[in-house]
């Protein structure tokens, strides 16, 4: 899934927020010199100091001097706009550390600042966690660090919640500046979620993802990832993970590639569920099913569930052919929770009257009625069940009419217009076959045999 991973880089942004249209050099520009009354207080010899060092270019030089100016004035009402050209510098440099470092130290001033500039501060470590994990060098190693990762999801918490103190802009509409928040808020969402996965907060990286897709529902990478943290709570929730894995399968943005990569992955999900043995045309319509139904809704409907292995070994526990055919017919969730556990699974000594012979190169076809009892065998004229007999040239000798019981794999059925069941792999038992063409035989109808627990055949 390495390529789904990749596109997690679609649904944020990597490099730093520039809130209203203003980048790192223009909010890290210093005040006029010359000072209001009741503003902050500065000498002029730190203001010329903090601007040798905003037209500083090279990183290296611009973080000497920045150290010499905290050095000499630890206490500078400064330090809100050193800050930020720290973690300018930083940035060039692919310093992550130093560059939430940086952020930190610019969040701390507390209510000395504005709530833009605690905003920006609490973004900045957000965002540059995101480029570090993101790096292909920085990345496997930081991924692995949970404090890292649980100080980055605090602090895309904090910038979520300090974001509605902020106030607009002049000069922005009121339009401009609520798809400015809309991003912002998505972006760290989907910071949180995963740094929240990265710390193996399963449950706060579901939260997360949950609040990006409020706001963009369709977005493949959330769905998928969203899907990806419902597998990994405890216990797992496997029919929300589904849910989610269909919405990102479907949603609108996705390439055809990244679309049959993630439905791939989605099968392999639900037949790992159900223990591997659902006939896998079956697990096709429930895919599908499962695909139209997320297509259409965001949240998964309490209703939706999909039977699990134990579900359907339970249901396989005792099963015979005769009680197989008694919920088919009678439909419903029992009727599809039965036909998921017999479907491919090889039924013993199935008893039936023979309505016809369909002689073949490498097999025979049998049409049977399915009958349980001396009375329905009299009555049956018509066959529901089509048997093909495989490596048993000599069944060939079974005659119309007879009474043959037959072991065979289960392999699909007929609801409507008239119900019957399709056989592959079959045996006649060798006492129901005439040692030659003759009579037809008929030995008494026997009640059909339970299964015997165990895997389905080949």
């Amino acid at each position: 899934m390495n390529a789904i991973r990749r596109l997690a880089g679609l649904a944020m942004v990597a490099t730093l927020f520039l809130i209203a249209g203003s980048g790192l050099s223009g909010y890290a520009q210093a005040p006029a010199a010359g000072q209001e009354a009741g503003a902050a207080k500065y000498t002029m010899a730190e203001y010329n100091a903090y601007q040798a060092c905003a037209a500083e270019k090279a990183p290296a030089a611009l973080i000497k001097c920045l150290d010499d100016f905290v050095s000499k004035y630890p206490n500078s009402t400064l330090l809100n706009y050193v800050y930020p050209l720290y973690y300018q510098a930083y940035s060039a440099q692919k310093n992550y550390l130093k560059m939430i470092e940086s952020a930190d130290k610019l969040a701390a001033l507390g209510d000395k600042v504005d709530a833009l500039t605690r905003f920006n501060a609490y973004y900045t470590h957000a965002t540059a966690y995101y480029a570090m994990v993101s790096d292909p060098t920085a990345g496997p190693s930081a991924s692995k660090d949970a404090a890292l990762a649980k100080a980055a999801q605090a602090s895309a918490a904090s910038a979520l919640k300090i974001l509605d103190e902020v106030k607009k802009p002049d000069g922005v509409t009121d339009e401009a500046w609520a798809k400015q928040k809309t991003t912002s808020q998505i972006t760290l969402n989907g910071i949180a979620a995963q740094a929240a996965m990265n710390a193996k907060d399963c449950a706060g990286a579901v939260g997360a993802y949950k609040a990006a897709l409020a706001l963009n529902p369709d977005d493949l990478t959330f769905n998928y990832r969203l899907g990806q943290a419902y597998l990994c709570t405890s216990p797992p929730q496997q029919m929300d993970a589904f849910w989610s894995m269909a919405r990102a399968v479907t949603a609108k943005g996705a390439t055809q590639a990244q679309s049959s990569k993630v439905k791939d992955y989605l099968r392999k999900l639900i037949v790992n569920y159900q223990g591997g043995t659902v006939c896998d045309s079956l697990t096709d319509a429930e895919l599908n099913e499962l695909l139209q139904l997320a297509g259409s809704s965001a949240e998964r409907p309490g209703s939706y569930s999909l039977p699990s292995a134990a579900d359907l070994t339970a249901a396989q526990k005792d099963m015979t052919i005769a009680s197989v055919v008694t919920d088919l017919k009678a439909g419903g969730d029992k009727g599809k929770l039965t036909w998921l556990a017999a479907c491919g699974l090889e039924f013993p000594e199935v008893p039936g009257k023979v309505i016809e012979v369909v002689p073949g190169t490498d097999s025979i076809l049998l049409k049977i009625a399915f009958v349980t009892s001396d009375d329905e065998f009299e009555k049956a004229t018509t066959a529901n069940m089509d048997v093909k007999v495989v490596g048993q040239p000599e069944a060939a000798r079974v005659e119309k009419d007879s009474a043959v019981h037959f072991t065979g794999t289960l392999t699909s059925y007929d609801p409507d217009p008239a119900f019957f069941l399709h056989w592959e792999k079959a045996k006649v038992k060798e006492e129901d076959i005439p040692k030659d063409k003759g009579a037809p035989k008929k030995p008494p109808v026997r009640k059909p045999a339970a299964r015997k627990p165990g895997t389905k055949p080949s």
